[in-house]
């Protein structure tokens, strides 16, 4: 259409790989393509900026060397971020800011919270690319204690069948340590380094040659982690991997099996030190995570973990904490379709959507020993949360004997009081509070659909029942938890009957 396109990278490796990639994809069609990058030479990029200005620079590839005041285009149309997570919302602003209708597209395997509750909630559009290519498979991943015998024996297979490793460090001064390490256990593997410090003609010469195949181990810091594509790669090591994120980790982790090999992850901790708990359900995560293209669903449970952020500022994670999250969910629902609808949208989706709030002072879950899988054990709670009848919810009992064997009593009382909570929702019951002694109701905006068949029930039960305020207040003498689940069950199936009579 005749408009600029800028592709944004947060590293100067992707950058240039991006860059070699569109010339060779690109050769022989009437498009001109420019990097820009510290790898790029002071008056190339000066003439590159001319050339940008000019708008006689079709495709510009940069890290945020692009988002720069100075730089000015011509007609830009479309900016795409690669790998997305890497950028902080500010400098994503920046690039709103540069033109009013300005498409974007944005790329990550492992989008932050913020970003994916922008899809979620359809503030933006959502693709997902789920399919992975023919002949990939699954990488298997290891998590251990640092071991010299592990990780020579790893490397040396790698070398034999005619491929190249990845040795990343947390940090640069733990470089110097692995390279001993490794000159000393294997001696007759070639070694190169790279890392965020070194001049852009030493990294770029470095990288070349590993490109080239003229070393086998490559030891690096986290400069590898995004995007980069070398095929002949399947072997990699994270020493003191409990020192990265969980999003990060499975980026780094993604740089290898990118062929028809099958590749090897080791997860490396420190045998000195003890993981904290964050760091070994991390490592857990990731070591659980086998499937290809199991980025999104990483995502989504760091969604749920951390929360979604601010949507209107810069805070990438987090909880809402003023207005509770489900609230949140609906005002902004509300407010993405009003927007939708030009501004005519009166609709208010909260006011109709509630929820009972049951409290019965028991343990309600579905616990890790029954369903280790997390993400089983999240889908089978929204199941339940959907299911909209008596019968959908022994069903759904039924279903996880079958599945997982006898119920644990935890998992017996969730059923119990989803089953009190349908009924709680049939009667209007908004909060239903029970204890030994009794119950407390308070009805949803403080109605009953049928006031007199309410008045003939709070009657018939005698001094039992007291109206304070806007609560019912019905006294009972339940010995045990089980007559308290039964009785609170009683009590809130009559007040339904009387509800729809």
């Amino acid at each position: 259409a005749g408009k600029q396109v800028a592709i944004v990278t947060p590293t100067t490796l992707l950058c240039r790989q991006h860059f070699k990639n569109f010339q060779r994809r690109f050769m022989g069609l009437p498009f001109k393509i420019d990097q820009l990058s510290r790898l790029v030479k002071a008056q190339d990029s000066s003439e590159t900026l001319q050339r940008i200005s000019k708008g006689t620079t079709d495709i510009i590839i940069g890290t945020h060397a692009l988002l720069s005041e100075r730089i000015k285009f011509s007609d830009l149309g479309l900016v795409i971020i690669d790998e997305e997570q890497h950028f902080g919302v500010n400098h994503k602003e920046r690039l709103k800011k540069l033109k009013s209708s300005l498409h974007v597209l944005t790329l990550t395997a492992t989008p932050i919270p913020r970003t994916l509750q922008l899809a979620l909630s359809g503030a933006r559009e959502l693709s997902i690319i789920s399919s992975p290519p023919a002949d990939r498979y699954a990488i298997r991943t290891y998590v251990s204690q640092f071991d010299a015998l592990t990780v020579k024996d790893a490397l040396m297979r790698e070398y034999f069948r005619g491929g190249q490793s990845f040795f990343v460090v947390p940090r640069i001064s733990d470089i110097d340590f692995i390279l001993d390490f490794l000159k000393e256990n294997l001696s007759e593997l070639k070694l190169c380094v790279v890392h965020g410090k070194m001049k852009p003609r030493a990294l770029d010469d470095a990288m070349s040659a590993f490109y080239d195949r003229e070393f086998d181990i490559l030891v690096a810091t986290s400069i590898i982690e995004s995007g980069l594509d070398i095929p002949s790669v399947n072997t990699l090591i994270v020493y003191r991997a409990e020192m990265f994120g969980l999003a990060q980790l499975y980026q780094i982790r993604g740089r290898i099996g990118r062929s028809t090999t099958r590749a090897y992850a080791y997860l490396l901790t420190d045998e000195k030190k003890t993981l904290t708990i964050q760091a070994e359900k991390r490592l857990q995560a990731l070591s659980n995570i086998h499937s290809l293209g199991a980025g999104f669903a990483l995502a989504s449970q760091d969604l749920d973990i951390r929360g979604a952020g601010n949507l209107l500022g810069d805070e990438q994670s987090g909880q809402i904490r003023e207005v509770g999250y489900e609230l949140y969910q609906q005002m902004l629902e509300e407010a993405v379709k009003r927007i939708r609808d030009g501004g005519t949208s009166n609709t208010n989706l909260y006011d109709d959507a509630w929820s009972p709030e049951i409290n019965l002072n028991v343990t309600v879950l579905i616990p890790k020993y029954y369903v280790p899988d997390i993400n089983v054990r999240l889908e089978l709670y929204r199941r339940l949360s959907k299911a909209g009848s008596i019968t959908e919810i022994e069903d759904f009992a039924k279903e996880l004997f079958d599945r997982f064997g006898k119920l644990p009593n935890e998992v017996n009382m969730l059923i119990n009081v989803m089953k009190i909570k349908k009924k709680c929702f049939d009667a209007g019951i908004v909060k239903f509070d029970a204890g030994p002694r009794g119950v407390v109701i308070k009805f949803f905006r403080d109605r009953f659909s049928n006031p007199q068949r309410l008045i003939d029930y709070i009657f018939s039960q005698k001094d039992s029942v007291k109206v304070q305020g806007t609560k019912l207040t019905i006294k009972r003498n339940w010995e045990s938890v089980k007559d308290r689940i039964l009785g609170s069950y009683s009590i809130a199936s009559e007040l339904a009957r009387h509800a729809s009579k």
